[in-house]
């Protein structure tokens, strides 16, 4: 019981403004269903009219239909005043759509100013000439590179680039026009050797 009492109760979502278009919504569903109740009445009432007539009771029939006229006025006034409680609503509604936005501005504003005193105008600065300065020393890093090659080296380079580029990396040499040599056989080979005349012989 004591943490039943003890319990702090969380606070409601629930804005007036809320309140204000729940009631304004609950006013115009009440003004409708008048409305259909008083049409129903009034078809029930003419077709009544209806049979008056035949039955020769004009003067009842002519009671019902200036009935009918009057109603169809307090049909018209209804209708006006739906239309004004869901305009009203709507204003409502988009007031509480202008008022978040105007919180997210505002809480996009606190978020910029606190990033504004985190890095300062002139720590942006400090970020930006270090960077130029480190732009400039690879620049100068790069004509060094450039200018230590001869006119001689770059068009060797691009030399070898087109090389590789059409897979014909290494030359072969020529071929040369004139016939080889003759290279002179050894004595061995040039004469048959006597055992081998012998078995010849032999074999004869």
């Amino acid at each position: 019981m004591g943490n039943v009492f003890g319990r702090k109760g969380r606070p409601s979502r629930v804005t007036d403004q809320d309140r204000a278009v729940l009631q304004l919504k609950q006013q115009r569903d009440k003004l409708r269903q008048y409305q259909k109740r008083i049409t129903l009445q009034q078809e029930k009432e003419r077709s009544l009219a209806k049979q008056l007539l035949k039955d020769g009771k004009k003067e009842r029939a002519l009671l019902l239909l200036k009935k009918k006229r009057y109603q169809d006025q307090l049909l018209d006034k209804t209708e006006n005043q739906i239309a004004n409680l869901e305009r009203m609503v709507q204003d409502i509604e988009f007031a509480q759509i202008e008022i978040k936005v105007i919180e997210g501005l505002k809480n996009g504003n606190e978020c910029l100013k606190k990033m504004h005193e985190v890095m300062s105008i002139e720590e942006v600065e400090r970020i930006l000439e270090e960077t130029q300065d480190g732009i400039e020393y690879q620049k100068q890093i790069d004509e060094l590179l450039a200018g230590s090659l001869t006119q001689e080296d770059e068009e060797a380079v691009l030399e070898e680039l087109e090389a590789i580029t059409q897979g014909e990396d290494v030359e072969l040499p020529e071929v040369p026009a004139e016939p080889l040599p003759e290279v002179p056989q050894p004595e061995s080979e040039r004469k048959p050797s006597k055992s081998h005349a012998d078995r010849e012989m032999l074999a004869a």
